[in-house]
């Protein structure tokens, strides 16, 4: 099964998480071009050390993953969530959409921290690994 890895797992690890090697070695893994923006935003907004450390861990990061790109698929079955959800009364922050849409149109499960933001989204399969105690 492939699965498209959410920021908050790769924010964990850069801080030193192992969380996210729990899951099996032999899954397929992706990123979306959003993950990409808001680890870059994480650089942009850090100083010193920690801007250096945080720049060469994505970069090495970027290295290893081939973004999935926002297309016109993409795009549709985004329209489709954000208009379901509105329907329900119900919200999803923006770059989560995008993300869930990527995860549905690539049909993938999508490995995060934050179940509570994706559980709402019908048909995404949401993977969460235990938390480090």
């Amino acid at each position: 099964m492939a699965v498209l890895v959410d920021s908050s797992l790769l924010i964990d690890r850069e801080r030193g998480s192992a969380v996210f090697d729990r899951f099996a070695d032999d899954e397929d893994y992706a990123i979306s071009v959003i993950t990409v923006s808001e680890l870059l935003h994480g650089v942009h907004r850090a100083a010193g050390a920690t801007g250096i450390r945080r720049r060469a861990f994505v970069e090495r990061l970027l290295a290893a993953f081939e973004p999935l790109p926002i297309t016109q698929p993409v795009a549709r079955v985004h329209a489709e969530i954000w208009a379901g959800l509105r329907s329900r009364g119900d919200v999803l922050a923006a770059h989560d959409l995008w993300i869930a849409a990527t995860a549905l149109t690539y049909d993938l499960s999508l490995a995060t921290r934050n179940p509570r933001h994706f559980s709402r989204v019908r048909g995404l399969r949401v993977l969460t690994p235990e938390r480090d105690n």
